[in-house]
């Protein structure tokens, strides 16, 4: 079984002196120097008594260290789970309750949060070529069944108990030549690495293509719009973001005073992990002075199951089609499908996850057979073969017995100038839903709520149109940047009547 630490062996036999991870912390590691990081901290787990099929938690925020710890626990044949360190202790001990991890590491030299975690479970600190860490031990349990797994990935939801997603070593190392390749990643290529590698776009899509490339990745901890674009002006070549990354960006250099970006050596922008609409593809561009490539993914297909490769100005706002070696299909029959074209987007491939730890029932709901597996997105396939998302099935608002999709009115309000980003949830009151949009402003250049009313009246039916409109100058907002829409109503529902 090919397995994804075979990557950087291949990189440091090819190119041992290039560059390859550098961080906020201080760090430039060359692929030797990062091998020898993760030999050393393969060699701390092994002497905490980590054995194959065990897990590792790591509760993590982006650094080099981070990094050379995935690729110890493979070294050693052992199951990684990175978690967000910022997460509260209650959401962690679920975790390690359901996972029984037989160790727990923490990036304690660049989060706090990680820092305090180790303290509250009594963690030492260990060093080596990968720095210094806190690691805390625990019994051994090795589990058959993980052999082929290389990563347990969970995932938080919006309700219940979070869902470890076991993603494969051949899926996450099909999902990393496949983002390598949508990029045309060559080895000179320096990636931005802001997003979270506890999540899967930054695990596989940046971590994981950039080192089967063998490009180097500059890492950063924490999302900042002042530094991304820093970076983008010292070097940068690639930058994989989700839209509100962009959104905040474009706002922050408009505050400076500066319309385009002009980075020097800036060749590839893509966006994904949540709705990218006509507004922002046509700002973004316009900005940056390149294409903004689309794309759709999910934990559970470890990364990307479609893409597009467009040129500046295309008009296409679709996700693409799908990537090589992944096949989409559309369940009209599925709940929010019409029957006709729209439904559930169903993907099949060799990056679909194994299924959920420990969670049979869970497993067998998502798989619809012959390999299928359910997203829960609806969408639709245009005769080019083009996906469109048209919104998560749970999401979907059904005002006045029609359907109304956020992503559609999120498009109108984010058409308007002064708005930063929107998000559009539904609230069930007298035996109907109504639409309610939560609007991102900056004080310093705000519309009033009848000026967004009278904007969206021109662009969107009656049913679709909010009824109630908050704006704030900041939105709940997971570590992705990713907009928390199940907790818009928790946080700014003061606002509403």
């Amino acid at each position: 079984m090919a397995r994804v630490e075979e990557f950087l062996r291949d990189r440091v036999k090819a190119a041992p002196d290039s560059a390859a991870l550098s961080d906020s912390s201080g760090v430039h590691w060359t692929y030797a120097e990062f091998d020898r990081a993760s030999d050393d901290l393969a060699e701390v787990l092994r002497g905490a008594g980590v054995q194959p099929t065990d897990r590792v938690l790591l509760l993590v925020e982006n650094c080099a260290a981070a990094v050379a710890a995935l690729h110890a626990a493979w070294k050693i044949g052992a199951v990684i789970i990175p978690f967000n360190a910022r997460q509260t202790e209650g959401e962690i001990e679920k975790v390690i309750k359901h996972a029984t991890p037989a160790a727990i590491l923490m990036t304690s030299h660049v989060s706090p949060d990680a820092a305090a975690h180790g303290a509250r479970m009594g963690a030492e600190e260990v060093t080596g070529a990968f720095g210094t860490m806190m690691l805390a031990k625990r019994s051994s349990d090795a589990d058959a069944n993980l052999n082929d797994v290389a990563v347990l990935l969970y995932t938080t939801g919006t309700t219940g108990d979070p869902k470890g997603v076991m993603l494969t070593h051949s899926g996450v190392r099909f999902g990393g030549m496949a983002s390598s390749g949508l990029r045309r990643m060559v080895p000179e290529d320096v990636v931005y690495g802001v997003l979270p590698m506890s999540h899967v776009f930054g695990l596989v899509s940046v971590l994981t293509g950039a080192c089967f490339t063998g490009a180097h990745v500059m890492i950063e901890a924490r999302f900042s719009a002042a530094k991304l674009y820093e970076a983008s002006m010292n070097g940068v070549t690639i930058i994989p973001a989700v839209p509100q990354m962009h959104a905040l960006v474009m706002q922050y250099t408009k505050e400076q005073g500066v319309e385009r970006l002009n980075s020097p050596t800036l060749r590839y922008v893509s966006s994904g992990g949540a709705p990218l609409d006509p507004s922002w593809k046509r700002k973004a561009e316009a900005f940056y002075e390149l294409p903004l490539q689309n794309g759709f993914g999910m934990t559970e297909t470890s990364s990307g199951a479609s893409a597009t490769d467009n040129p500046i100005g295309s008009p296409d706002v679709s996700v693409g089609p799908a990537t090589p070696g992944t096949e989409l299909m559309i369940d009209v029959n599925a709940p929010g499908g019409n029957g006709v074209d729209e439904g559930e987007v169903l993907v099949r491939g060799p990056h679909i996850m194994k299924g959920y730890y420990r969670n049979e029932p869970a497993t067998t709901a998502v798989f619809a057979g012959d390999g299928w597996m359910r997203t829960g997105d609806l969408g639709k396939i245009d005769e080019e073969k083009r996906l469109y998302i048209l919104g998560r099935s749970k999401e979907l608002i059904i005002h006045g017995g029609f359907n109304v999709y956020p992503p559609e009115v999120e498009a109108a309000l984010n058409d308007h100038p002064q708005v930063i980003q929107s998000a559009v949830v539904g609230r069930t009151k007298d035996g109907d839903e109504e639409v309610l949009a939560f609007v991102q402003v900056s004080d310093a250049d705000r519309p009033t709520i009848d000026e967004l009313r009278t904007f969206v009246k021109e662009r969107l039916a009656g049913y679709k149109r909010p009824k109630h409109i908050v704006l704030a100058t900041a939105l709940p907002a997971a570590p992705t940047g990713k907009l928390l829409k199940h907790k818009m109503i928790e946080v700014l529902g003061g606002e509403l009547p």
